[in-house]
Protein backbone atom coordinates (compact mmCIF):
# COMPACT_ATOMS: atom_id res chain seq x y z
CA UNK A 1 0.00 0.00 0.00
CA UNK A 2 0.99 3.94 -0.70
CA UNK A 3 1.68 7.14 0.81
CA UNK A 4 2.50 9.15 -2.46
CA UNK A 5 3.11 12.43 0.27
CA UNK A 6 5.18 11.86 3.37
CA UNK A 7 4.82 8.84 4.49
CA UNK A 8 4.68 4.95 3.35
CA UNK A 9 2.16 3.37 1.34
CA UNK A 10 0.50 1.64 4.04
CA UNK A 11 0.48 4.98 5.98
CA UNK A 12 -1.62 6.41 3.43
CA UNK A 13 -4.30 3.52 3.03
CA UNK A 14 -4.36 2.33 6.43
CA UNK A 15 -6.06 5.77 7.41
CA UNK A 16 -8.91 3.44 6.30
CA UNK A 17 -8.25 0.49 6.82
CA UNK A 18 -6.03 -2.28 7.83
CA UNK A 19 -2.42 -3.32 7.95
CA UNK A 20 -2.22 -5.39 5.37
CA UNK A 21 0.45 -8.73 5.68
CA UNK A 22 2.44 -9.95 2.87
CA UNK A 23 3.49 -13.76 2.84
CA UNK A 24 6.14 -15.71 1.16
CA UNK A 25 8.09 -18.84 0.43
CA UNK A 26 11.68 -19.17 1.99
CA UNK A 27 11.05 -20.14 5.68
CA UNK A 28 14.81 -19.72 6.63
CA UNK A 29 14.65 -16.44 5.19
CA UNK A 30 11.21 -15.39 7.08
CA UNK A 31 8.91 -17.03 9.49
CA UNK A 32 5.36 -15.03 9.46
CA UNK A 33 2.03 -15.50 10.91
CA UNK A 34 0.46 -18.47 9.58
CA UNK A 35 -2.30 -17.90 6.90
CA UNK A 36 -4.11 -20.01 4.79
CA UNK A 37 -3.75 -17.78 2.12
CA UNK A 38 -0.83 -17.75 -0.34
CA UNK A 39 0.58 -16.82 -3.61
CA UNK A 40 3.09 -18.60 -5.19
CA UNK A 41 5.24 -17.42 -7.79
CA UNK A 42 3.77 -19.48 -10.24
CA UNK A 43 0.16 -18.27 -8.81
CA UNK A 44 1.93 -14.56 -9.65
CA UNK A 45 3.28 -15.66 -12.93
CA UNK A 46 -0.09 -17.03 -13.99
CA UNK A 47 -2.04 -14.19 -12.58
CA UNK A 48 0.58 -11.72 -14.65
CA UNK A 49 -0.50 -13.60 -17.58
CA UNK A 50 -3.93 -12.99 -17.74
CA UNK A 51 -3.56 -9.54 -16.93
CA UNK A 52 -1.20 -9.39 -19.88
CA UNK A 53 -3.85 -11.02 -22.11
CA UNK A 54 -6.42 -8.61 -21.49
CA UNK A 55 -4.00 -5.51 -22.03
CA UNK A 56 -4.00 -4.51 -18.01
CA UNK A 57 -1.49 -2.53 -17.56
CA UNK A 58 -0.90 -3.61 -14.31
CA UNK A 59 1.98 -3.21 -12.27
CA UNK A 60 3.26 -5.63 -9.30
CA UNK A 61 3.62 -3.80 -5.52
CA UNK A 62 3.89 -4.71 -1.90
CA UNK A 63 6.29 -8.37 -0.97
CA UNK A 64 6.12 -9.24 -4.07
CA UNK A 65 6.91 -6.25 -5.74
CA UNK A 66 10.63 -6.27 -3.71
CA UNK A 67 10.86 -10.07 -4.64
CA UNK A 68 10.69 -9.08 -8.45
CA UNK A 69 13.44 -6.35 -7.84
CA UNK A 70 15.28 -8.68 -6.16
CA UNK A 71 15.13 -11.42 -9.04
CA UNK A 72 14.26 -14.14 -7.20
CA UNK A 73 11.79 -15.08 -4.33
CA UNK A 74 13.20 -14.76 -0.21
CA UNK A 75 10.08 -14.93 1.46
CA UNK A 76 6.34 -16.71 1.80
CA UNK A 77 3.98 -14.13 0.38
CA UNK A 78 -0.59 -14.42 1.32
CA UNK A 79 -0.95 -12.21 -1.41
CA UNK A 80 -0.52 -10.31 -4.60
CA UNK A 81 -0.35 -6.13 -4.80
CA UNK A 82 -1.19 -4.85 -8.16
CA UNK A 83 -1.58 -1.85 -9.64
CA UNK A 84 -3.65 -0.70 -12.27
CA UNK A 85 -5.19 2.04 -14.43
CA UNK A 86 -8.64 2.81 -12.93
CA UNK A 87 -9.65 2.75 -16.58
CA UNK A 88 -8.38 -0.69 -17.01
CA UNK A 89 -10.90 -2.04 -14.11
CA UNK A 90 -13.71 -3.77 -16.41
CA UNK A 91 -10.69 -5.85 -18.05
CA UNK A 92 -8.86 -6.63 -14.61
CA UNK A 93 -12.09 -8.12 -13.28
CA UNK A 94 -12.55 -10.28 -16.47
CA UNK A 95 -8.75 -11.39 -16.17
CA UNK A 96 -9.08 -12.74 -12.90
CA UNK A 97 -12.61 -13.96 -13.33
CA UNK A 98 -10.82 -16.65 -15.44
CA UNK A 99 -8.85 -18.10 -12.52
CA UNK A 100 -11.27 -17.48 -9.87
CA UNK A 101 -10.80 -14.67 -8.18
CA UNK A 102 -14.23 -12.85 -8.94
CA UNK A 103 -15.63 -11.88 -5.38
CA UNK A 104 -14.11 -9.08 -2.81
CA UNK A 105 -12.52 -9.63 0.20
CA UNK A 106 -14.20 -7.50 2.91
CA UNK A 107 -12.11 -5.30 5.04
CA UNK A 108 -13.05 -2.31 7.22
CA UNK A 109 -12.56 0.68 5.70
CA UNK A 110 -12.46 -0.51 2.36
CA UNK A 111 -12.21 1.75 -0.17
CA UNK A 112 -13.45 2.15 -4.27
CA UNK A 113 -9.44 2.73 -5.06
CA UNK A 114 -8.16 0.15 -2.60
CA UNK A 115 -9.56 -3.29 -2.24
CA UNK A 116 -8.98 -6.76 -1.81
CA UNK A 117 -10.26 -9.88 -4.48
CA UNK A 118 -9.94 -13.02 -3.87
CA UNK A 119 -11.25 -16.79 -4.97
CA UNK A 120 -12.89 -18.04 -1.88
CA UNK A 121 -10.09 -20.32 -1.32
CA UNK A 122 -5.89 -19.18 -0.52
CA UNK A 123 -5.59 -16.79 -3.56
CA UNK A 124 -5.88 -12.92 -2.78
CA UNK A 125 -4.68 -9.52 -4.53
CA UNK A 126 -4.54 -6.17 -3.11
CA UNK A 127 -5.60 -3.96 -5.62
CA UNK A 128 -4.29 -0.31 -5.55
CA UNK A 129 -6.41 1.78 -8.63
CA UNK A 130 -5.03 4.93 -9.66
CA UNK A 131 -5.65 7.71 -12.39
CA UNK A 132 -2.85 9.48 -14.49
CA UNK A 133 -3.04 13.08 -14.56
CA UNK A 134 -2.45 15.17 -17.10
CA UNK A 135 1.37 16.40 -15.70
CA UNK A 136 2.23 13.32 -16.14
CA UNK A 137 2.02 12.12 -12.81
CA UNK A 138 -0.73 9.69 -11.09
CA UNK A 139 -3.52 10.26 -8.63
CA UNK A 140 -4.02 7.88 -5.82
CA UNK A 141 -6.77 7.81 -3.17
CA UNK A 142 -9.82 10.16 -3.13
CA UNK A 143 -10.27 13.71 -4.25
CA UNK A 144 -9.83 15.19 -0.69
CA UNK A 145 -7.40 12.58 0.85
CA UNK A 146 -5.72 11.42 -2.07
CA UNK A 147 -2.44 12.65 -3.67
CA UNK A 148 -0.24 12.64 -6.80
CA UNK A 149 3.39 10.22 -6.99
CA UNK A 150 5.30 10.33 -10.02
CA UNK A 151 4.88 7.67 -13.29
CA UNK A 152 8.34 6.75 -12.45
CA UNK A 153 7.38 4.96 -8.64
CA UNK A 154 6.08 2.10 -10.74
CA UNK A 155 8.51 2.20 -13.85
CA UNK A 156 10.15 -0.45 -12.19
CA UNK A 157 11.51 -3.57 -13.92
CA UNK A 158 11.74 -7.20 -12.44
CA UNK A 159 11.16 -10.76 -12.50
CA UNK A 160 9.32 -13.01 -11.10
CA UNK A 161 10.47 -17.23 -11.61
CA UNK A 162 12.35 -15.87 -14.69
CA UNK A 163 9.03 -13.59 -16.15
CA UNK A 164 9.36 -10.50 -16.74
CA UNK A 165 7.09 -7.82 -15.17
CA UNK A 166 6.32 -4.40 -14.14
CA UNK A 167 6.89 -3.52 -10.49
CA UNK A 168 7.50 -0.47 -8.11
CA UNK A 169 10.78 0.83 -8.59
CA UNK A 170 13.37 0.37 -5.83
CA UNK A 171 13.50 3.48 -4.58
CA UNK A 172 9.48 3.77 -4.35
CA UNK A 173 9.31 0.65 -3.05
CA UNK A 174 11.71 1.58 0.06
CA UNK A 175 9.79 4.62 0.70
CA UNK A 176 6.53 2.74 0.76
CA UNK A 177 7.50 0.33 3.39
CA UNK A 178 8.24 3.17 6.08
CA UNK A 179 6.01 6.33 7.55
CA UNK A 180 4.14 3.51 9.43
CA UNK A 181 5.34 1.27 12.19
CA UNK A 182 7.50 -1.65 10.69
CA UNK A 183 6.18 -5.24 10.40
CA UNK A 184 8.53 -7.99 10.12
CA UNK A 185 8.18 -8.67 6.45
CA UNK A 186 9.01 -4.29 6.50
CA UNK A 187 12.49 -5.07 8.26
CA UNK A 188 13.07 -7.99 5.94
CA UNK A 189 12.15 -6.52 2.76
CA UNK A 190 13.68 -2.36 3.03
CA UNK A 191 17.04 -3.72 4.41
CA UNK A 192 16.95 -6.42 1.02
CA UNK A 193 16.18 -3.22 -1.44
CA UNK A 194 18.93 -1.13 0.11
CA UNK A 195 21.54 -2.89 -0.16
CA UNK A 196 20.97 -4.94 -3.36
CA UNK A 197 19.95 -0.72 -5.25
CA UNK A 198 22.64 1.01 -2.63
CA UNK A 199 19.88 2.90 -0.94
CA UNK A 200 20.52 4.73 1.86
CA UNK A 201 19.25 2.29 4.95
CA UNK A 202 15.94 4.33 6.48
CA UNK A 203 15.78 5.31 9.99
CA UNK A 204 14.70 2.75 12.65
CA UNK A 205 15.93 -0.19 9.79
CA UNK A 206 19.02 -2.54 10.74
CA UNK A 207 21.34 -3.75 8.05
CA UNK A 208 21.31 -6.94 6.73
CA UNK A 209 24.14 -9.43 8.29
CA UNK A 210 24.95 -11.80 5.88
CA UNK A 211 24.55 -11.43 2.14
CA UNK A 212 20.53 -12.98 0.93
CA UNK A 213 20.57 -17.19 0.65
CA UNK A 214 19.64 -17.68 -2.34
CA UNK A 215 16.68 -20.51 -3.16
CA UNK A 216 14.15 -22.06 -5.29
CA UNK A 217 11.14 -19.92 -6.51
CA UNK A 218 8.27 -21.70 -5.24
Amino acid sequence: MIAPIGGGMKAFDNEFKRVGSSGGELAFLYSGVVSHYSMSAQDVVTLWGRLDAHRVHACVGGGWGVDALLGEQTREHSDLDVWAPAADLERLFVAFSEVGIDRIFPWPGDRPWNFVLHDGGRLRVDLHLYEPLADGSLHYGSVVDGGPFPAEALAGRGSVAGVAVRCESAEWAVRWHTGYPARAVDHHDVPLLCQRFEIALPEGFEPIAEPLVRGHQG
